[in-house]
């Protein structure tokens, strides 16, 4: 079998690059683009030791290890051990994460590409069979692009999720429980009552109302027609006032809840002087919250706020 050792370098370059490319994305670490390249070529040079000195101390699980800390050494400026650890960690994870990726379009496509005992990626046919380097070339960046982009909507949904708490909403005598999420963008406060008012999606809200009640209401606000609301509950209902992003104004329909229960970490914040507003649709396309809290509400440290 013949070997273009220069030709699996150069892929191995690339790869490499791209690998180390998308640990500093993961991770957020400020790194020059140069140093970033000085560290893929250094990684890259693997392959020729591997192939000339099959023996090589480099080629055993110590001699790994810490060329790959050298590589994270070279492309990120050394701190503390933690961070050189925290991004060594990431690398691999990367790593095996893209590997785990081709191999599994591999074994669907049944490319032949093959990796040897040294972890270096061969072909089966010498230079390669031109399938096989479409293969490498063209999945390798959509696997990278899909671990990232994956990753990075995780990052997005942790931090959404730390921002989620359990509320409890007590409407004429009746209490339902759903997830509410901190909006730092609501900052709607009812200009009359100075009541901050949370948003409420209509799956949430609909507990509360009969199916007729409910349909009535929403054709009182599509006719913005206060008289048309359901007479059970007109002396729950009020009109807001807001004015939107683009300085547009609106109103809005608002329930005058009995109370308002928010666990807050450690936490209880029960409040009574609060607008509920309707939101006639979805809140979250994934349903992971029903409620957009005010964060007025959960900044103030008191467990019960009047």
């Amino acid at each position: 079998m013949a070997i273009y050792l220069d030709v699996v370098w150069v892929l191995n370059l690339l790869l490499d690059w791209m690998l180390l490319l998308l640990t500093q994305a993961l991770t957020k670490e400020k790194a020059k683009k140069t140093r970033i390249f000085a560290a893929a070529v250094f990684a890259s040079l693997l392959v020729p030791v591997t192939v000339i000195y099959p023996d090589s101390f480099f080629n055993s699980v110590t001699g790994k290890l810490l060329y790959s800390i050298a590589i994270i050494l070279i492309a990120f400026h050394f701190y503390a051990i933690k961070r050189t650890l925290k991004l060594l960690s990431m690398f691999y994870f990367v790593t095996f994460a893209i590997g785990g990726g081709m191999i599994a379009i591999h074994f669907i496509s049944q490319q032949p590409v093959g990796i040897n005992a040294s972890g270096v990626l061969t072909l089966n046919h010498g230079f390669g069979d031109p399938v096989s380097w479409i293969f490498v070339l063209v999945g390798f960046p959509l696997v990278w692009f899909f671990t990232k982009r994956r990753m990075d909507k995780h990052a997005a949904a942790k931090i959404k999720y730390d921002q989620i708490y359990r509320v409890a909403i007590t409407i004429k005598g009746k209490q339902f429980s759903t997830d509410g999420y901190i909006d730092s963008g609501n900052q709607l406060i009812d200009p009359l009552t100075k009541r901050c008012v949370v948003i409420c999606d209509e799956q949430f809200l609909r507990n509360w109302f009969a199916d007729d009640d409910w349909e009535a209401l929403k054709q009182a606000f599509d006719d913005l027609n206060l008289e048309s609301i359901p007479a059970s509950w007109q002396e729950h209902i009020q009109l807001v006032p807001y004015r939107g992003v683009g300085g547009e104004n609106g109103f809005l329909f608002a329930i005058r809840p009995e109370k308002l229960h928010i666990v807050y970490g450690s936490q209880e914040i029960n409040v009574d002087k609060v607008l509920i507003g309707i939101q006639f649709g979805k809140l979250a396309n994934d349903q992971m919250y029903h409620c957009l809290l005010h964060p007025q509400l959960v900044k103030l440290s008191a467990t019960n706020i009047a």
